[in-house]
């Protein structure tokens, strides 16, 4: 039986997290995909490149959304398993969507939150990791990777020491960093572009 609640927990977390805001948005208020746009990437820094801050802030608090009740539900179907193990598959929702052919987003705006549902402490530290890293650079994707390697540190700072949680701070990292791999390859040829908003030709 609890294996099962876990599983449940594990289904619940994918099937939410696979409900990707940017594309809803986007249809929604554009009649078009995000996705055929700028780095192909459902999430909410593609959004606000193309579409402005305002759908930008949209996507990030409706992807935070998900991953609360996905987690909340996890909870309450499995115990602290069950809410760490649906926080992770819920990432795995937004970066390959059931419902949207698996083409989601990177797995920021969900890590941000999930950061938020570990300590509120740690969302809090994220930010400031996130924005000072984009003062510096103007990079979105310099100032992301960034906060997914210090999310475990943040964890172990704020005093979290069960292995699971640490767990689930390493695997966000990890899937957070693969998302990123053509970023790093950027990077590491000095291509990656600074952020600039700008809005979709009509």
């Amino acid at each position: 039986m609890p294996v099962l609640k876990l599983l449940f927990s594990g289904i619940v977390g994918y099937l939410l997290g696979s409900v990707s805001s940017a594309v809803i948005i986007s249809y929604a208020v554009n009649h078009t995909d995000i996705r055929n746009y700028g780095s192909g990437n459902a999430g909410a820094t593609n959004m606000a490149r193309f579409f402005g801050m305002g759908m930008g802030a949209a996507t990030f608090l409706l992807d935070g959304a998900k991953t609360a009740l996905s987690m909340t539900l996890g909870r309450l179907l499995g115990g602290h398993g069950g809410f760490l193990i649906a926080g992770f598959t819920c990432l795995l929702g937004h970066c390959f969507p059931l419902y949207f052919h698996f083409r989601g987003g990177k797995g920021i705006s969900v890590g941000a939150a999930i950061g938020l549902m570990l300590d509120w402490r740690i969302f809090l530290l994220l930010l400031v990791v996130f924005f000072t890293t984009f003062a510096l650079t103007r990079i979105v994707s310099v100032s992301s990777i960034m906060c997914a390697l210090a999310i475990t540190p943040l964890e172990a700072l704020v005093g979290i020491r069960d292995v699971p949680s640490l767990a689930l701070g390493v695997a966000s990292c990890v899937t957070v960093l693969i998302m990123h791999r053509e970023n790093i390859r950027r990077l590491v040829r000095g291509e990656e572009k600074k952020f600039k908003a700008m809005r979709r030709k009509k």
